[in-house]
């Protein structure tokens, strides 16, 4: 987590709605990468219907919690900190929320299957007006997350703009996109 993500929305229980919309994407007995999980909370949803988890996160105590999850594989690691050591894997799926480290960015669409899913929800431009975080290095750019997948990803759903975000407002970047290889359609929201 960087060092200004707040970390109650990020720890709080309920995986976040953008996630539960997309996780048809992700297919039981998938591989996942939960990048800066926190508590745990996505790990654990996805746990549950039946995906194997590797839950990455820098904090011992959160991960420790972790540690007796079925289906739930943790590694304590610093991303902001070291080399990618994802180089050498591949993922089915990729879920990240409230956190940004950019040079990650393009090592992250690298250690996704051809035809896996990621899913990405975190801060953006205009989230200062509403509090934290508000360094420009912890919010994405308008769109940005688009530019990073252009190239590899179908998108299948994106947004961006102010939500509610556990009960206070938030300037957000959403992107739900899937590999080329992936047959198309893949299982899509329903239209709301």
């Amino acid at each position: 987590m960087n060092a200004e993500s707040p970390r109650s929305s990020h720890d709080a229980l309920a995986p976040s709605p953008w996630i539960v919309r997309h996780a048809a994407l992700i297919a039981p007995g998938a591989r996942l990468l939960d990048l800066a999980c926190g508590s745990g909370r996505h790990a654990r949803f996805f746990a549950q219907r039946g995906v194997q988890v590797v839950a990455v996160d820098r904090d011992r105590e959160a991960l420790a919690a972790l540690a007796d999850v079925a289906r739930i594989e943790t590694r304590r690691i610093d991303l902001e900190g070291a080399a990618w050591p994802f180089a050498h894997e591949r993922f089915d799926a990729i879920v990240v929320t409230n956190y940004l480290h950019r040079p990650a960015l393009p090592l992250l669409v690298a250690s996704l299957a051809d035809d896996g899913a990621l899913l990405y929800e975190t801060f953006a431009r205009g989230n200062e007006a509403y509090g934290r975080p508000s360094n420009p290095d912890f919010l994405l750019e308008p769109g940005e997350l688009l530019t990073v997948v252009s190239d590899r990803l179908i998108v299948v759903e994106f947004a961006q703009g102010l939500v509610d975000n556990a009960g206070r407002p938030a300037v957000v970047e959403r992107l739900a996109a899937v590999g080329r290889e992936r047959r198309w359609p893949p299982p899509l929201p329903s239209a709301q």
